[in-house]
């Protein structure tokens, strides 16, 4: 079972590390989408390998109105990264680059909320940046179609404090005030 302190590791590394066309392209993706490491790239191709791999087994078996099937591709077209016609065979031609465009990192920045990946990274990971009013500090974090709109800087709520504390600082303010206004007039 595992300790549950340890967790999974999230994603598949390539079979082959040191291939140096496979090297070549992540880092071009990395630095396309301001990616901080070879893992954030692997997680999205682990993903969408998953989503395909659920899409051929379900093809073989001739299971396309299928429950697994329905959840599949709305948990696709809830992302945005299938449209709204589509079908299991259009799983299959889902690649790392779609579910990139899809993270807050790079939505945040083709927003228009920060000039450069690296800064909208930044701003995320320091908590600037909401999504639905709610702070988000992932720059992985996979944004729905429905909360694209929502994305703004964060805005920290205001507690309002209970009246009786309010009357005492009024009392406070008016007694220096009054201590003030003597002073003016003795002097």
């Amino acid at each position: 079972m595992g300790s549950p302190r340890r967790f999974r590791k999230k994603y598949e590394t390539p079979k082959k590390l040191w291939t140096n066309q496979r090297i070549e392209e992540e880092k071009q993706l990395r630095n396309q989408y301001g990616l901080k490491n070879a893992t954030e790239l692997w997680k999205a191709e682990t993903i969408i390998k998953r989503s395909r791999r659920n899409a051929r087994q379900l093809l073989a078996r001739f299971e396309e109105k299928s429950k697994k099937a329905e959840d599949l591709l709305n948990r696709l077209k809830r992302y945005g990264l299938l449209p709204k016609t589509a079908n299991l065979s259009d799983v299959l031609n889902l690649t790392a680059k779609d579910l990139l465009e899809r993270r807050l990192q790079t939505i945040v920045y083709k927003k228009g909320l920060a000039n450069s990946l690296k800064q909208s990274r930044q701003l995320i990971v320091h908590g600037f940046i909401a999504v639905n009013g709610r702070k988000k500090t992932a720059p992985g974090y996979l944004v729905s179609v429905e909360e694209e709109d929502k994305i703004s800087y964060y805005k920290p709520i205001q507690i309002k404090k209970p009246e009786e504390k309010e009357k005492k600082e009024e009392a406070k303010v008016e007694k220096i005030e009054n201590e003030k206004g003597k002073e003016v007039a003795e002097g």
